[in-house]
């Protein structure tokens, strides 16, 4: 069974950091590039960042860059995303996604939820 295991939100104020994490299980990890997406309330789903297989190459949607900081350890099998600068619009439910480099397969974790408030 494959499973994705967000951990890390929760409340910060304003200027504050947090750092989410995504464990995966059932998948070799190492063969899949990893985004983190969020979904603030009542609003669709955002790219957040990506990092590929390797490590070598991560992606920033321009709301994010320079404040957040994408990483993985593959032997680990966990990805992070170290959020700095944090203000009210982060607010949202942050999801990690893995997609295949070799097939179409992807899968989801359930999100865990940032939340950035005086």
């Amino acid at each position: 069974e494959v499973q994705l295991v967000e951990s890390g939100g929760g409340m910060v104020q304003p200027g504050g950091s947090l750092r989410v994490s995504c464990a995966a299980s059932g998948i070799t990890f190492r063969s899949y590039d990893m985004n983190w997406l969020r979904q603030a309330p009542g609003k669709g789903p955002d790219w957040v960042s990506r990092v590929v297989t390797g490590g070598g190459s991560t992606y920033y949607a321009d709301s994010v860059k320079g404040r957040f900081t994408i990483s993985r350890d593959n032997a680990k099998n966990t990805a992070f995303l170290k959020m700095n600068s944090l203000q009210p619009e982060d607010t949202a439910v942050y999801y990690c996604n893995v997609r295949s480099t070799i097939s179409f397969l992807e899968y989801w974790g359930q999100g865990t939820q940032v939340t950035v408030s005086s």
